[in-house]
């Protein structure tokens, strides 16, 4: 009989407590009302050192959160804070604008606040382009009609760097874009990444070096053997830097089947 007891106050306190948790967590209807926070993409991979970060057109931009309320929909001007979380960087921590102050190994980790909730991302400090050259201004493709592995190239690379007088200065997480200048056919060649998908831009690595392949389509081939012509380029502010766009021609021609 006392179990029964028991487990009729146990089954009554159970369920006041839920009735307490519900009443205590129930859904704002705010507009304002934060319920998460994403980091948007960044301008850059990377700001460059004694400037302010910009985007792919040269333009100076901001770092950017997207902040969502209980509906699922954007709030509006919500009052963001950023700061950064390493030194290399500094940030306005109202409008999101970061300048590099001094060069760092790894990325700086940025941080921005809303309503108690945080997000962080990585951003590069890099040394400004001055310089585009290619690593191998020609090289060659042995094709096969039958052997579609062989139909894609080794990688066209470009190297970046900050000076000419001093080629160890290469340019690290700065975005190369590339593009097929000639054969006029985009179902011919076209540029991939190195996992064989689509891809017409890549950043640099800690070598200052960025790459592209170009996967062919024999069967388009107005002659056994043809050219491949790619230009790279680097663009800062907005203006091509020493070498942009930098021209690399791939050889085309059967392999012995």
């Amino acid at each position: 009989m006392s179990i029964g007891r028991n487990s009729l106050a146990i089954a009554m306190a159970t369920l006041a407590g839920l009735a307490a948790f519900s009443s205590c967590s129930e859904i704002p209807t705010s507009d304002s009302a934060v319920l998460s926070l994403t980091f948007d993409s960044l301008p850059a991979p990377a700001v460059v050192l004694g400037d302010t970060l910009r985007d792919t057109t040269g333009t100076a931009a901001p770092i950017t959160a997207t902040v969502y309320n209980f509906q699922g929909n954007v709030i509006v001007n919500p009052p963001l804070r950023f700061q950064a979380l390493d030194r290399g960087i500094r940030i306005d921590s109202v409008t999101g604008f970061v300048i590099g102050d001094s060069l760092r190994a790894t990325p700086v980790r940025v941080a921005v606040t809303v309503d108690g909730l945080q997000a962080t991302s990585l951003l590069d400090v890099t040394l400004r382009p001055d310089t585009i050259i290619p690593v191998r201004e020609r090289d060659s493709l042995l094709y096969s009609l039958v052997d579609t592995t062989k139909n894609i190239s080794s990688p066209l690379a470009v190297r970046a760097y900050h000076s000419l007088t001093s080629l160890d200065s290469t340019v690290k997480s700065y975005i190369v874009s590339f593009a097929i200048s000639s054969p006029a056919d985009t179902q011919l060649a076209m540029l991939v990444n190195e996992a064989g998908k689509e891809s017409r831009v890549d950043t640099t690595d800690a070598n200052g070096e960025a790459s592209r392949r170009i996967r062919l389509t024999p069967a388009r081939l107005t002659a056994l053997t043809d050219s491949v012509i790619v230009l790279a380029t680097v663009k800062y502010r907005g203006a091509h830097v020493r070498g942009s766009p930098a021209r690399i021609v791939l050889k085309v021609q059967p392999s012995a089947q």
